[in-house]
């Protein structure tokens, strides 16, 4: 125990820890015109990982892959920070792929995160390893049966692991899991993770148990400078990629607008809206389980496909109904901002904010969700109190971003990308 907790890093220190002497950093500005010459080809990547790109219907890679995959598969460490929807969960699982040689019985990769991406994240590598079959890829998440991972982990012993750190650390001290022989060591939504101290202290456990001699990296929407330097700790001279860092919510293609009413007016303006517009999925964000689940049924009442997914629900039935979402079984999905924060759906065009977001950094991720990767979308946020418009002047502030008040129409075109 003493040798663990001799070779933990010292994250409460006050003064500010020396940065490398000259990080390679990336302050990427710019739009794709300039990359769209450029193909995944161009990276060298395993042909088999190049006809799975391929059958997703990728042919060009996003900025951030653009300026992070070069690196990332010659095995540097990076720390990266880029807007939602622009393809981070590529940059790493591509990367770790590229690099794997499976052996049996050994974890090479593995990969934090909450336990919504968890899902999210192991399907990506399902998606790009489809024709490496010796690779194998597990879940291991809160909530779920412990014995079940267990079993998993005897029977099966997986080369990749997504999980919750919690869990992770549980399977380690039940001597389940054995870290020796990771060479990847990925933090999805790192702020997140190393914000709260509780799970901050989990992750740097986790780290120690896991050879000296291996790949960081770390990923996130937004990464204040407070949380940087606790992430350069993990790393030795990491690649520095910061997309777009400059303030400005640019969204490409996202039209943004507000409506100010009283807090009674919400329901009826909502579904006025959900009947006048089109749109091929909505996600409605709410601030409380007990308003998410009163709007679903609302919505349900009034003949609208919706359902609700909050932490009040079991863990088994929420991935159940976030499943049914994103297999276009459900149009309509009202969501607390828990379970929102780094969700993947791709046929959203609007994004409802019904309560509004406590702050910018919420507000960011949550209307993210409509116009992911350059695509169009629409954001509405209702607005009925001074501390509403407080924060959405904040967003506008800080994002150098004009929200209007929404037009009595709106055009098909500006917000959903048409197939005629």
């Amino acid at each position: 125990q003493s040798r663990v907790e001799n070779k933990l890093l010292d994250y409460e220190e006050d003064e500010e820890p020396q940065a490398p002497p000259a990080p390679p950093k990336k302050d990427v500005k710019g739009a794709y015109v300039s990359i769209h010459s450029f193909g995944f080809r161009d990276f060298l990547l395993k042909p088999e990982l190049l006809r799975a790109i391929g059958d997703c219907g990728f042919e060009h890679p996003s900025e951030v892959q653009h300026e992070c995959i070069p690196q990332a598969i010659l095995g540097m460490d990076g720390l990266c920070q880029a807007k939602s929807g622009m393809g981070k969960t590529a940059v790493f699982v591509l990367a770790t792929l590229q690099q794997i040689e499976p052996v049996n019985g050994q974890v090479t990769v593995l990969v934090m995160c909450h336990w919504e991406l968890a899902f999210q994240i192991s399907k990506e590598y399902e998606h790009f390893s489809k024709y490496m079959p010796s690779v194998k890829v597990s879940v291991f998440s809160g909530g779920l049966s412990i014995k079940k991972d267990e079993k998993v982990l005897k029977k099966s012993c997986p080369h990749v692991v997504v999980g919750t750190p919690g869990r992770i650390l549980a399977l380690v001290r039940h001597r389940s899991l054995n870290l020796k022989n990771v060479k990847h060591f990925v933090l999805d939504e790192c702020d997140k993770m190393l914000e709260r101290l509780d799970m901050r202290q989990d992750v740097q456990e986790i780290f120690c148990l896991t050879p000296r001699e291996k790949q960081c990296m770390m990923f996130s929407a937004t990464l204040s400078q407070e949380i940087r330097p606790v992430c350069r700790k993990f790393m030795q001279d990491p690649m520095e990629v910061f997309v777009d860092e400059e303030p400005k919510l640019t969204l490409q293609g996202l039209q943004q607008y507000y409506v100010k009413l009283q807090s009674s007016k919400k329901n009826r303006q909502l579904f006025d809206l959900l009947d006048v517009l089109e749109f091929d999925q909505v996600v409605i964000s709410v601030k409380s389980m007990q308003c998410c689940m009163a709007l679903a049924q609302v919505l349900m009442g009034q003949n609208f496909p919706a359902v609700a997914i909050h932490w009040g629900t079991a863990q088994e039935e929420r991935l159940s109904r976030y499943q049914q979402f994103k297999d276009f079984q459900l149009q309509i999905l009202v969501a607390t901002n828990l379970f929102g924060q780094g969700m993947d759906t791709e046929r959203v065009d609007i994004v409802f904010n019904y309560d509004m977001p406590e702050d910018s950094d919420t507000y960011l991720h949550r209307v993210a969700r409509a116009g992911c990767f350059g695509t169009k979308g629409l954001a509405i946020t209702f607005v009925s109190d001074q501390n509403d418009a407080k924060v959405l002047n904040d967003v506008q502030d800080r994002f150098e971003v004009n929200v209007a008040e929404l037009p009595e129409e709106i055009a098909i075109s500006t917000y959903m990308e048409q197939s005629w």
